[in-house]
């Protein structure tokens, strides 16, 4: 089992900056990959950004060029962050930290942040 703990966000300003934290514990040697995801009242949650076990990245249309996704790992610690650049009211979300796993039983969310952009 691996558990992820969020942490940053907060209130930002429109155009501002933050960077978001998910610390993950337990069996992280067995993540395959890892995003984070955001979601808004009434709208499924959205994949925002993803980055696989060997490093490669994907990210939502409206983030790229402003977000980005890394890591920092070792044999027993994993933390993954999302560093958020030119916020937009529309960024304005809960985010979640996402540990993805082919088999739904071994996949795993954080409890989410909340991200609030004001204008």
């Amino acid at each position: 089992q691996v558990q992820l703990v969020e942490s940053g966000g907060g209130l930002v300003q429109a155009g501002g900056s933050t960077t978001l934290s998910c610390v993950a514990s337990g069996r992280v040697f067995a993540i395959n990959a890892m995003g984070w995801y955001r979601q808004v009242p009434g709208k499924q949650r959205e994949m925002v950004a993803t980055m696989t076990r060997g490093g490669s990245t994907d990210y939502v249309d409206s983030v790229k060029g402003r977000f980005t996704i890394y890591r920092d790992s070792t044999e027993k610690t994993f933390t993954l962050y999302l560093q958020m650049n030119s916020l937009k009211h529309e960024d304005k979300a809960v985010y979640y930290c996402n540990d993805w796993s082919p088999d739904p039983r071994y996949e795993y969310w954080g409890q989410g942040t909340q991200v609030t952009v004001s204008t």
